[in-house]
């Protein structure tokens, strides 16, 4: 009868571990997505940013309103929310329209190529943002429908694991930034 009961609680123990090793899995994997996002963004800005210093060559005298434009960046990393990537959108689309309005003045650099790659490149970045989101709330369904399963759903409070945000699907964030060219 003993060795029932130790059989038992062994078990028991091994179904707690692998629902603890799987949400602790799961929920690494939420913030990869949301990693995934971040070198996204990064990589946007930093597309901004070869774009501005390129416009400088044509601006000379605009060159202080250009590097004010990305100094506002926050940065977005494994533990930022989905309202911190809309706050960070908001400041890159930002940053773009204030571009946009100083470049409006010089048609040469508008026809230059390094102008034309460049907002490929920032184009490029906006589907693989998109593209990103999508997988990061993919990874979130996952990861809330694994913890509202049971047994995980009596385990995964007690481990401290919640359920995830989703990306809202906003208006503004649907569209890739328009430009001119």
């Amino acid at each position: 009868m003993g060795y029932i009961i130790l059989i038992i609680v062994v078990l028991i123990v091994l179904a707690i571990v692998g629902v603890y090793n799987s949400l602790v899995r799961k929920n690494e994997m939420v913030a990869n997505a949301m990693n995934q996002i971040g070198t996204q963004l990064q990589s946007r800005w930093d597309a901004l940013n070869n774009l501005i210093d390129a416009t400088k060559d044509y601006a000379k005298y605009e060159s202080e309103t250009l590097d004010k434009i990305t100094k506002n960046r926050t940065g977005v990393n494994k533990n930022s929310s989905p309202a911190d990537v809309s706050r960070e959108e908001n400041e890159f689309k930002s940053a773009l329209n204030q571009f946009y309005a100083v470049a409006e003045n010089y048609p040469d650099l508008k026809s230059s190529q390094v102008y034309k790659s460049t907002m490929d490149s920032i184009n490029k970045y906006e589907d693989n943002v998109r593209h990103s989101r999508m997988i990061y709330n993919d990874t979130v369904t996952s990861f809330n429908r694994y913890i509202k399963s049971f047994p995980q759903n009596l385990f995964a409070g007690m481990f401290g694991y919640g359920e995830k945000d989703y990306f809202k699907n906003e208006e503004v964030s649907n569209q890739a930034p328009k430009w001119n060219s």
